[in-house]
């Protein structure tokens, strides 16, 4: 279909409303076909990781000093970090690349509130919809709606074992930026499909009845899905040393210090667990590198196989590093957010970078060379993202992204099939 037809198909969702944007397309009808192999290869590849963040966990939790001397948390984030006793997960986001060389590296997890997944599902099912054109091909985000809420049920079970049963969800998200509104509806069409009553809004809404059930704008919910960034619920912290303060650096005490005194007390279940300050927090990736030795032989294959190296920021001299060898990221900053890829910047924005961040806020990482994709458009020749979704520990969905360079907010988005019979 051409991209008119296919932007009505989109309108018509009624959760994806905005094909365009500032004039450029922000999706591709035309899918990717991946090899049965390659998908379970990458699928693989995702839930590994999610073993070794666990086993990360698991370490921090055993040496809670970690959190002072290698992680540098506020004060908020240490608490947030404790109450959840290492519960990090529930969705999380894998962004994997293919390499020149042939190798997977992963580039970053997305553990706190990892996006994409209206786009990923709701373009696959419009491609995959229009059938005669694609007999044998499956859509490998089919069982993501499923799995998501099964995952929702059992994190519920295990926080209010007596309760009978989930009914009443809330979705927070910040209500002033409208860059996830097409997850919110999604997930709500979902849930009240299900028979849910769900209510909308950030934690400046979150309450408590009269009975200790937390509300949110005022209606008693069982379970939060939190897709509020840990990073904002704690002490605001800037980056850079000419960056103006936060208008609202404090943390969220009142708001934070009700939901986790509620959910400790089997009151309401939040997801994804708070302890998503840590696993999200890019010194994780340092820490699996440069501390090797901590993890099971396993991991440690992984992390070699898998992970570029990834050093503190504190623990180099920036001026030797090499541009054309390294990326800097903010340890907080996602979708591209406060990221400097060497390579792609010339030699004075690369000494301004290091000149002006702030070297605890920071991690280097060593640059790989995408593989390009190939394809009979206008997209050949640019870098693939396959971002895959694991939940509750197993990959259930992908998202793909093509982008000129690094993955922004200018990448295209793309549906990908793969042959009947996988997964």
């Amino acid at each position: 279909m051409d991209y008119e037809q296919f932007a009505q198909k989109l309108y018509q969702t009624g959760i994806l409303s905005d094909p365009w944007v500032d004039g450029r397309r922000r999706f591709s009808p035309a899918p990717q076909t991946m090899p049965r192999a390659q998908l379970e290869e990458m699928f693989l590849i995702a839930e590994r990781m999610a073993q070794v963040i666990e086993e990360m966990a698991v370490i921090v939790r055993q040496e809670v000093s970690l959190l002072d001397d290698y992680f540098m948390l506020t004060p908020w984030q240490k608490l947030m970090w404790l109450a959840a006793e290492g519960r990090w997960h529930g969705i999380a986001r894998v962004d994997l690349f293919h390499c020149a060389d042939g190798r997977w590296q992963i580039c970053e997890v997305n553990s706190d509130t990892p996006s994409g997944e209206a786009e990923a599902i709701l373009i696959n099912e419009i491609v995959r919809g229009e059938g005669p054109g694609l007999p044998d091909l499956v859509d490998p985000n089919a069982g993501f709606e499923e799995r998501f809420w099964q995952m929702l049920v059992a994190s519920d079970r295990s926080t209010r074992p007596s309760a009978a049963g989930l009914s009443r969800i809330g979705v927070l998200y910040p209500t002033d930026q409208p860059e996830d509104l097409s997850l919110v509806a999604l997930y709500r069409s979902w849930f009240e499909k299900r028979g849910c009553q769900v209510v909308l809004g950030s934690p400046y809404n979150l309450g408590l009845a009269a009975d200790g059930r937390v509300t949110l704008i005022d209606e008693p919910v069982d379970l939060l899905l939190r897709h509020y960034k840990t990073d904002w619920w704690g002490e605001r912290e800037v980056v850079w040393r000419d960056q103006v303060d936060y208008p609202d650096p404090d943390p969220l005490e009142r708001e934070l210090s009700l939901l986790l005194a509620a959910e400790r007390e089997g009151r309401v279940t939040v997801v994804n667990p708070f302890g998503a300050v840590v696993s999200q927090n890019k010194l994780s990736m340092a820490l699996m590198w440069e501390q090797r030795h901590r993890f099971s032989s396993a991991s440690r294959q992984w992390i070699e196989d898998y992970l570029p190296e990834t050093r503190r920021m504190v623990d180099l001299d920036p001026m030797t590093l090499a541009r054309e060898e390294w990326v800097l990221k903010s340890v907080y900053g996602c979708e591209g957010d406060s990221v400097i890829v060497g390579p792609f910047v010339t030699d004075e924005v690369w000494r301004q970078a290091i000149t002006q961040l702030i070297p605890r806020h920071w991690i280097a990482q060593r640059y790989f060379e995408v593989a390009p994709v190939r394809r009979p458009d206008e997209y050949e020749g640019w870098r693939p993202n396959y971002g895959i979704f694991v939940i509750a520990g197993h990959a259930s969905g992908i998202y793909t992204r093509l982008s000129r360079q690094a993955t922004d907010y200018q990448a295209v988005t793309i549906p990908l099939l793969t042959p009947a019979s996988v997964l």
